[in-house]
């Protein structure tokens, strides 16, 4: 399990590295379905991509803690599943987004409870408790 743990965490960091930096790139075009949202949308959505790739950061340096600190993770692990109730709060309101921002959903609500239940894995082993 802490293997699966560390394992998790650093896909986590790099991936929303990544999603951020082509936000902050690639404005509108990034977002599925946005179509031409005009300049004010796009540059909330370049900062917010900022914001992205410097959660993804926080992932990384969790990644890199010996051994990697459970209550980061949660903490993390939370903001990650307010994003997805946030997204929820937006179909109730508004209906179906774009295809890709419901598996994002599920994405955002499907990985917070495992990484819940991971997050102390490697304090348990260090401790010698598995």
């Amino acid at each position: 399990m802490a293997r699966t743990l560390r394992v998790l965490v650093l896909m986590m960091g790099i991936s929303c590295v990544a999603i951020g930096l082509g936000h902050v790139l690639l404005g509108n075009a990034s977002i599925p379905g946005a179509g031409a949202a005009g300049t004010t949308i796009d540059s909330l959505g370049r900062f917010f991509g900022a914001i992205f790739a410097g959660y993804g950061l926080a992932w990384l340096w969790v990644a890199r803690q010996r051994p990697i600190p459970a209550t980061a993770v949660r903490w993390l692990a939370g903001v990650l599943l307010l994003g997805g109730a946030g997204r929820l709060l937006s179909l109730a309101r508004h209906g179906w987004p774009h295809w890709f921002q419901v598996a994002l959903t599920v994405i955002e609500l499907a990985l917070p409870p495992v990484y819940f239940w991971l997050a102390d894995a490697e304090e348990r082993v260090l401790a010698g408790r598995t």
